[in-house]
């Protein structure tokens, strides 16, 4: 009778066939039959139970030893550029080892929180057992969860917070990490259903009370995944930099460049200058000068900066705080172009015409020294003949000439007819206690727009540069709407009156006649939040399909590059295509430009997701205390389960559910984007003026459900309020005139549900 084998013996047999481990393996590996391999089935139970195997499906392994296939999730790479992974699964005693990953040559690049399926093979590395060559990658990180922890008996469960998320989860007694009831908590799908039947969650960190203020934004932080810690290294590298030096660099200190930005701005990385063209041949014309932030100087391909700066991807701004794309080191002192202070830059000398058209263009790297740090209402406030102590001396030399290019640029802006929207923008004020002191709209001035148009030119002449000494680059692209999408706008302007052109090439001028046929009318609104929806998302890419919305042929991002990675870019290639140095576009850099373009695309999405959550829940804090108040409004969108509303007061989008609307059931059209009284054929659709009662505000997850009172002046009775008037519109709405013109989409009655 063969002996069964020592627990020594087995581990040193599955370490020597890690390709091997079943049952049926070990027992004929020990010459092990019939009642034999009862005994061995037993000890292998045993062991398993202790941890010192693990049993994956029907094989054995060294629970202190990664099997030879395995899922790993990437980490982010170290200082050395060197890309790690930890498997997902881990049996031995403390921390999981860490593989050093060799992707192949030509495979797509791998980034943190990426799973992949790796071969493993183990080796006497320095600070590491294991290699791992990918075979594919199978997804993202698990599905990460940010809600409210309930204690319970065994564990607990999470209350989400997300709007769109309803389902709970349920955490397990070992995976709360010592959570307390009531605390916010950020969590990650571990399993299937559990015995509760809710999908399994393990705590990975307590965010603490989420009543706190200020805990608005750090809920959409990690609830979208927006890294908010630097690495130590990243600290480092930005700590050990000092001020650039003038060497290799055109000295425009003697130039009088100010900056202007808002009272509150956190950083200043661009600075311009106008000068009247003494050119005779330019008669009424101008140079302008546009400064900006030398970041690629301090921020080099391959370093942990850049691979920092990169994986944000952007900064993302919140009413109480910014997480930048940079250190503050940079992105607050060296790249930041204070007030009468040495700065390195990239600039642009444009020479424009006296209609507002640039002649010629020339980039150089340099040193300015700006003359004032300035504020948009400072500027307004000198250029309209109220200057204070600081813009007096400016006044003539320096704002009246910034005045007089914007005003030429402004014609030729008339003349190539951008996109032309005006929806006003609204501010949440936050109060030193982190609550809303006020929501106001954002004061838009000549000041503003000068700014916007000298950053607009830049950005062209870079990407026309760049054209010219054939360099790659990666393009700010706006594609025009698709059919589908205009012929909607098409029916929202025949249903307001108004036309859209229609049978030609479509251009930004023939939405400007439509917007400005609306202006001013009932239809204002409506007409500008359809054309805003009509129209597609910018996004980057290293080829130019232009810019329809700007009505640009070439267009590229170059005048943020601390809070944006593409215009940092874009500084490289200018830096590589002139031959300034040696932190020029990288062939790195290179070789990923169209994996960059995607990934800062979703980067800049997902902070303006962000942002959108965090000023939901800002508004719904805001309005909390007035439930039951009645606002003003306008219908922005329509969905079977209800109706959208944007109220005028804050801005603030609510949801009225459908099932609240009148007595009759309404009939959904999509196309329409209406509701239809199924019983006396009203219609409800978008643009409509409303009245509502605010029933509901979340402010944990933003949500605000409103009870509809009037449309159009008109009341409407609620469920089960008889003494109501039924709704008998006295002024005939957007979606009724359309309905009468033939332009809605018949849509067949049915009887009310019982």
């Amino acid at each position: 009778m063969t002996q069964t084998p020592t627990r020594e013996q087995i581990l040193a047999w599955l370490a020597d066939h890690p390709d091997a481990g079943a049952k049926r393996d070990i027992a004929r590996a020990f010459g092990l039959k019939g009642a034999e391999k009862i005994e061995l089935k037993r000890l292998l139970k045993q062991m398993a139970e202790e941890g010192v195997i693990e049993r994956r499906r029907r094989s054995f392994h060294d629970s202190a030893r990664l099997p030879p296939v395995t899922v790993l999730q990437v980490l982010a790479p170290d200082a050395a550029g060197d890309l790690w992974a930890r498997p997902l699964e881990w049996g031995g005693e403390g921390e999981a080892p860490r593989c050093l990953v060799l992707p192949s040559k030509g495979e797509p690049a791998l980034g943190a929180g990426d799973r992949i399926l790796a071969r493993i093979a183990a080796v006497e590395g320095d600070g590491y057992a294991y290699e791992a060559r990918p075979i594919r990658k199978i997804g993202t990180t698990q599905h990460r969860i940010v809600g409210i922890f309930r204690k319970g008996a065994e564990g607990g469960r999470i209350v989400p917070i997300d709007k769109g998320e309803t389902k709970e989860w349920g955490v397990p007694a070992g995976a709360t990490n010592d959570a307390r009831d009531g605390e916010l908590v950020e969590a990650e799908q571990s399993g299937p259903k559990g015995r509760l039947g809710l999908p399994k969650a393990r705590v990975l960190e307590r965010l603490g009370d989420p009543a706190a203020p200020r805990a608005v934004s750090l809920i959409a932080i990690h609830q979208h995944g927006i890294p908010d810690d630097f690495p130590d290294e990243v600290m480092a590298e930005a700590d050990a930099e000092t001020p650039a030096g003038f060497e290799g660099r055109e000295d425009l200190t003697g130039l009088p460049f100010v900056t202007i930005d808002p009272a509150d701005a956190r950083d200043r990385d661009d600075a311009c200058l106008a000068l009247r063209d003494e050119d005779p041949t330019n008669e009424g014309g101008f140079l302008l000068w546009v400064a900006i932030a030398d970041v690629a100087h301090y921020v080099r391909p391959g370093s942990a900066l850049d691979r920092e700066a990169r994986r944000r991807g952007n900064s993302t701004y919140f009413p109480d705080r910014v997480v930048p794309m940079l250190p503050d080191r940079l992105s607050g002192d060296l790249c930041s172009l204070h007030e009468d202070v040495p700065r390195a830059v990239l600039a642009v000398r444009m020479k424009v015409n006296s209609s507002g058209h640039k002649i010629s263009h020339r980039f150089t790297r340099g040193i300015i020294r700006s003359v004032g740090s300035l504020e948009y209402a400072q500027v307004q406030a000198a250029h309209e003949g109220r200057p204070d102590a600081k813009t007096e001396p400016l006044v003539q030399e320096v704002i009246a000439p910034l005045y007089e290019c914007y005003a030429a640029l402004a014609r030729a802006r008339a003349a190539r007819q951008p996109l032309d929207l005006d929806l006003p923008e609204r501010q949440i004020v936050i109060g030193e206690d982190g609550k809303v002191a006020s929501v106001r709209f954002k004061e838009r001035l000549d000041a503003h727009r000068l700014i916007e148009e000298f950053m607009v030119l830049a950005n062209v002449a870079a990407a026309e540069e760049l054209e010219r000494l054939r360099r790659p680059l990666l393009y700010r692209v706006h594609e025009e709407p698709s059919p589908d999408k205009i012929e909607a706008l098409r029916e929202v302007a025949q249903a307001s009156g108004f036309t859209l052109a229609k049978g030609q090439v479509l251009k930004t001028a023939h939405l400007n006649r439509l917007l400005s046929q609306a202006e001013g009318s009932e239809f204002d609104e409506l007409v500008n939040i359809s054309t805003l929806r009509a129209m597609t998302q910018a996004y980057y890419a290293p080829h130019n399909l232009g810019h329809f919305g700007l009505a640009l042929r070439s267009y590229a991002h170059f005048t943020s590059p601390i809070r944006r990675y593409s215009d940092l870019i874009v500084h490289r290639a200018l830096i590589l295509g002139h031959g300034w140095g040696k932190d020029g576009l990288s062939p790195a850099d290179i070789d990923t430009l169209e994996e960059t373009a995607q990934h800062i695309s979703e980067t800049e999405r997902r902070s303006m997701a962000a942002e959108r959550d965090t000023t939901d829940r800002y508004l719904a804090a805001y309005l909390s205390d007035r439930v039951g108040s009645e606002f003003g409004g306008r219908i922005s969108g329509v969905q079977k389960f209800g109706l959208f509303v944007k109220l005028d007061e804050t801005g603030a989008d609510g949801l009225v559910p459908v099932r609240s609307i009148g007595r009759e059931f309404f009939h959904f059209d999509p196309e329409a984007q209406q509701l239809i009284g199924a019983e006396t054929g009203t219609v409800i659709g978008i643009g409509q003026r409303v009245r509502v009662r605010l029933a509901e505000a979340v402010p944990l997850t933003g949500g605000l459900e409103l009870e509809l009172l009037e449309v159009e002046g008109a009341t409407l009775p609620g469920p089960g309020k008889g003494g109501r008037k039924p709704f008998r519109p006295g002024r005939k709405s957007v979606a009724l005139k359309a309905k009468e013109r033939g332009v809605a989409r018949k849509v067949k009655r049915t009887r009310k549900p019982r």
